[in-house]
């Protein structure tokens, strides 16, 4: 029965659009290194650089720029007393300063002599008054400052950065390594600056009780080792995200008073070989030396995946490996003595490592289960502690109609209704903002689109087919709301859930649950005499059930008592690999689903033919009013539909007001 207990307890049908592919989420730019007060230091000294550049006088800036011409006419005058060329740039000296259109006077001067000057005997010019002629490089105006800024400072300003490195990571890293890549990331949290005790978790008694014992050994050691017992060394907490492994972690350490050393798997893993065994050596050392302590590890399935399963294809050395074996070693370290307990989470247990679930490790494993009605009902009063509610809230009838929500998922249902409160101006959450913040949270945020009148009504027949059919089907989850108002990538939407909590499922419900999917596509068929793209989300959700039924859970009689489905730790890497199911069962596989489904899709035709009228009546009131909560689509449809919350005078199941 493990795999069979699935929680699907709600579901929506009727997506009417085709779903596109998800976009994969823009990568972050990485963040340059060293701070922001470095770059803004960096910044600085380029502009000091600069500054100082233009205000260093040179040579070059006393200098007289001066025409060709105006420079002959000083050679001829006897008033050049030495000049200095170099191709066409000539360089010299006047022997009385000059002046040349109100600059100067300067003594120096600079010239450039034009190409087609070539033949106007300069030289004997300058020999005959009298010039000396020098061959030297041209000054090019750099003072000996400006020439050692600029033949060094490049190398001077590289050498500044690498010790500007090495020093912050000696200071981050320590003895770790360069940059602190050795050294662990896990963030220490003090029980008193940030305590969570068991009072701030609910709906998981059967996990809190376990850990209620690792509490009283922290706090009264002496206790356990007077008869010669040693708490456990890991304690393993496995269950669907947002049941609260981690609050419970945390609600340990607040509750023992002790140190907690909280990260996830992922970051003990670098690029470098070797950096997340000593990221793991660091961790234990700094828990040894807080102790009594408890060191969290989140995400364990990062590292801790079973070796030699196509983890690496280093043939098991490479870094996960390696960071794994570590964490092996120090918990086998461990002498039950030093008072640190490590415990680990993870939504995947079946795919660790063998050697991580053996006894002296993880010696206790708790799975921590969505909870039940009492148990979300004790949730919602949590989460509601700092929320104003209004006399009209009843947090036992929410809990009714949140089947299969975890405490994440109420705790977000509590925040969107304290949103729409506020957006509404109201002074306390109503039920009634509690129940558009369920619809927004399941069904999706309504869109704001426009269709025509021919593609409305299609979409008023589909959702109509799923909801008479949910009706008719013996055992099949109430219907609670219909419409046909666009949300998410659906153009309607048809919400069931059941009455009470479900943890097994019967051959007969699994087909309903196939008759009501396909009840969309049969009803376009019927009344249209063709079909669009609006079932295939439809289609997506009868294939999956059909398959599971016959390849994992032995409802076929063709195939008989024998699960030849891999479970999804153990599917195949790449796809037809799979050695343990042969081409001829998979083959048989696919007929039963094709002979499932195509049973199923003729019953759907069968009861609507035969309800015609209640198809028809409840899709003219889908045209009319758009949406219709439980009470008013079973009237609709001809049904008379009593829940059990009605029966003692409760609203119906979101009802919106």
């Amino acid at each position: 029965m493990a795999d069979n207990q699935q929680r699907t307890p709600w579901r929506v049908e009727g997506e009417r659009e085709p779903a596109d592919k998800e976009k994969a989420p823009a990568r972050r730019m990485p963040r340059p290194p060293g701070g922001r007060r470095f770059w803004y230091f960096l910044l600085g000294l380029l502009a000091l650089n600069i500054l100082l550049g233009q205000l260093i006088p040179t040579s070059e800036d006393r200098r007289l720029d001066v025409p060709y011409t105006f420079f002959r006419a000083q050679v001829a005058e006897g008033n050049v007393e030495e000049v200095n060329a170099n191709n066409d740039v000539i360089q010299g000296a006047f022997k009385t300063e000059a002046k040349f259109q109100g600059e100067g006077p300067e003594k120096t001067f600079e010239t450039v002599r034009p190409t087609f000057a070539e033949d106007d005997q300069l030289l004997q010019l300058l020999i005959r008054e009298d010039v000396q002629v020098n061959a030297s490089s041209i000054d090019e105006g750099r003072s000996l400052l400006a020439t050692l800024l600029i033949s060094f400072g490049p190398t001077l300003l590289l050498v500044g950065l690498f010790i500007f490195f090495i020093r912050k990571a000696a200071a981050a890293g320590g003895a770790g390594g360069l940059g602190g890549l050795g050294r662990s990331k896990a963030k220490r949290y003090d029980a008193s600056a940030t305590r969570v005790s068991f009072d701030d978790v609910a709906g998981i008694d059967e996990a809190e009780e376990e850990l209620v014992e690792i509490v009283d050994f922290l706090k009264n050691p002496d206790r356990y080792r007077k008869l010669g017992a040693a708490i456990p060394k890991g304690v393993l907490l496995s269950g669907p995200p947002g049941t609260g492994k981690t609050l419970l972690a945390r609600a340990v350490a607040g509750e023992a008073d002790v140190p907690f050393f909280s990260l996830s798997a992922s970051e003990f893993i670098e690029m470098v070989v070797g950096v997340g065994a000593s990221r793991v050596r660091d961790l234990f050392d700094q828990a040894m030396k807080a102790a009594p302590a408890i060191i969290f590890i989140d995400e364990l399935d990062a590292i801790g995946r079973s070796r030699g399963g196509g983890g690496g294809m280093g043939g098991g050395h490479d870094e996960r490996e390696q960071t794994l074996n570590q964490i092996l070693t120090e918990m086998d370290g461990f002498s039950g003595k030093e008072g640190v307990i490590v415990l680990a989470a993870t939504n995947r247990p079946e795919i660790l490592d063998p050697a991580l679930l053996r006894p002296g490790r993880f010696d206790r494993r708790l799975t921590v289960n969505p909870p039940d009605k009492d148990g979300r009902r004790f949730i919602l009063e949590i989460h509601t502690r700092s929320v104003p509610l209004h006399e009209d809230v009843d947090l036992a009838q929410l809990a009714s109609t949140t089947p299969g929500m975890v405490g994440a998922d109420l705790r977000n249902l509590v925040n969107e209704g304290a949103l729409l409160a506020a957006r509404r101006d109201h002074k306390a959450v109503t039920t009634g903002d509690l129940a558009d913040a369920l619809e927004r949270i399941i069904l999706g945020a309504e869109r704001r689109i426009t269709i025509s009148p021919e593609e409305r009504e299609r979409t008023a027949y589909h959702e109509s087919g799923h909801a008479v059919l949910g009706m008719l089907e013996p055992g099949a989850d109430p219907v609670r709301k219909v419409s046909i108002v666009p949300r998410g990538r659906a153009l309607g939407v048809t919400f069931q859930s059941p009455d009470a909590d479900r943890y097994g499922y019967d051959a007969r419900y699994l087909e309903g649950r196939i008759v009501g999917a396909l009840g969309g596509r049969a009803a376009e068929e019927i009344i249209y005499g063709n079909v669009t793209t609006g079932a295939e989300s439809d289609l997506e959700q009868v294939t999956s059930i059909a398959r599971q039924m016959v390849g994992r859970w032995g409802m076929s009689d063709v195939i008989g008592l024998v699960s030849v489905l891999p479970s999804p730790a153990e599917e195949p890497y790449f796809p037809g690999t799979s050695g343990q199911i042969s081409d001829e069962t998979r083959e048989l596989v696919d007929r039963e689903v094709r002979r499932i489904i195509e049973a199923c899709y003729e019953k759907a035709k069968r009861m609507l033919n035969d309800n015609r009228e209640r198809l028809e009546s409840l899709t003219q009131a889908l045209l009319e009013h758009e949406t219709l909560d439980e009470l008013d689509a079973y009237r609709a449809a001809g049904f008379e539909r009593n829940p059990p919350a009605a029966e003692v005078g409760e609203p119906p199941p979101l009802k919106v007001t």
